[in-house]
């Protein structure tokens, strides 16, 4: 695999100790970079797998009604939709039974913002930054999930969550176990 740029290195060693310090470790660390538009996974410290995202189009932010990705230490407190089928539209976190149209131009929008395929619901970590009152991440509702909007994957696209193209958020869905640590980062 190519090399990791400095900033996302240092996210993971950070990941690895507080991983290594906590009371139930998992061997699973996400880091998502912003600036690259790219999510990193590794396992046991080694990186397994790069993944194209998109995160959100206004930029980097905690607060709740901001429509931006909040920053920080999270972990991955549910995962939804094991064995849904691929392009299954969520709406409240539940199938809908209609299966989105997938748009693959780059500027192809869809009409609604839907979640599709599988939910890694992220619970923020760090009080008053992204956990607690008006910046908390899992009141916002902030996923890692499926888009219809896969020509977007790559640049900043969402409206606040980690977009992913259904393939690979599968693939990563069945990876993960509740608890893995996710750094975003800028």
């Amino acid at each position: 695999m190519a090399e990791l740029p400095p900033r996302v290195q240092k996210s993971a060693q950070r990941l690895g100790e507080r991983q290594r310090l906590s009371a139930s470790p998992t061997a699973q660390l996400i880091v998502v970079d912003v600036g690259d538009q790219r999510l990193y996974l590794f396992e046991q410290g080694r990186l397994q797998a790069v993944y194209p995202v998109s995160t959100a189009e206004q930029g980097t932010g905690n607060r709740e009604g901001s429509l931006q990705t909040p920053l920080g230490l999270h972990r991955v407190a549910d995962k939804i939709g094991a064995d849904a089928p691929m392009g299954m539209i969520f709406r409240g976190r539940r199938p809908t039974g209609d299966i989105a149209e997938i748009l693959t131009g780059a500027e192809e929008r869809a009409a609604r913002d839907d979640v599709t395929s599988r939910i890694l619901w992220l619970d923020g970590l760090e009080p008053g930054v992204n956990q607690g009152g008006e910046v908390d991440s899992k009141r916002r509702y902030i996923y890692i999930h499926g888009t219809p909007e896969e020509g977007r994957i790559g640049r900043p696209a969402s409206h606040g969550c980690v977009r992913m193209t259904n393939a690979d958020v599968i693939a990563l869905f069945d990876r993960v176990e509740i608890g893995a640590l996710v750094d975003i980062i800028e």
